[in-house]
């Protein structure tokens, strides 16, 4: 049985009043997710819209409540700290991690930054310790899975590909999923999706195959 923390982060619905406006990074997660729950593997699931409700931007105040000691967090620094204890829990408690994203101007969108600079915090996912050396950062969290669900309006982002140089996207997420305890990395995705051809449509009919075919792997 499995815990699944599920993340969108498209500023598009799922399902909207015309269908070309869904948003397809949605539409493949909900796939995957869908499938997981029908194999009754999924324990517990927790979703969170971060395109539709994002986290608050980090400052300068809540900065300083992180390298504050917490017995000696006032209740200002606690209370900044609120959401982002509340994140990091639902990613510590979660076996599977589902990423959905759009690639907006060749990155993740920016709400989504937002959440990973609520959850990537030092003590909290990952220590850092100039004992190490050049690489005095660790994670904390070990084990998990990351499912991560991309759409591209163009293509060729894959290794290889025309336009890998370009993608600052998947392996950005790549990056710091490391520092959330994810050890496996699986990922779908769409693209073609501004040419609105058959190569879209193909494209966008592989991904969906590949989200049954994943939640089974994953059973």
């Amino acid at each position: 049985m499995f815990k699944l923390l599920h993340i969108d982060s498209s500023i598009r619905k799922r399902q909207n009043n015309n269908p070309q406006h869904d948003s397809i990074s949605k539409r493949l997660a909900y796939s995957f997710v869908e499938n997981m729950k029908e194999s009754s593997s999924v324990s517990q699931y927790v979703y969170r819209d971060v395109g539709m409700n994002p986290p608050p931007f980090t400052d300068q105040d809540w900065l300083g409540a992180v390298f504050t000691p917490i017995d000696k967090r006032s209740t200002q620094q606690c209370q900044k700290l609120a959401i982002s204890d509340t994140l990091i829990a639902e990613v510590k408690e979660a076996d599977i991690i589902v990423i959905s994203t759009p690639m907006y101007n060749y990155g993740m969108p920016a709400q989504l930054k937002a959440w990973f600079d609520q959850i990537v915090r030092v003590n909290e996912t990952f220590s850092f310790d100039l004992a190490r050396g050049n690489f005095p950062l660790e994670p904390i969290l070990s084990g998990k899975t990351l499912v991560l669900i991309t759409s591209c309006g163009e293509f060729g982002f894959e290794v290889g590909g025309v336009r890998e140089h370009m993608n600052h996207l998947a392996p950005h997420i790549k990056t710091l999923s490391k520092y959330i305890g994810c050890e496996r990395i699986f990922e779908i995705a769409s693209e073609y999706q501004e040419f609105a051809d058959l190569r879209h449509q193909s494209s966008l009919e592989a991904a969906f195959i590949e989200t049954r075919k994943l939640a089974k792997r994953l059973i």
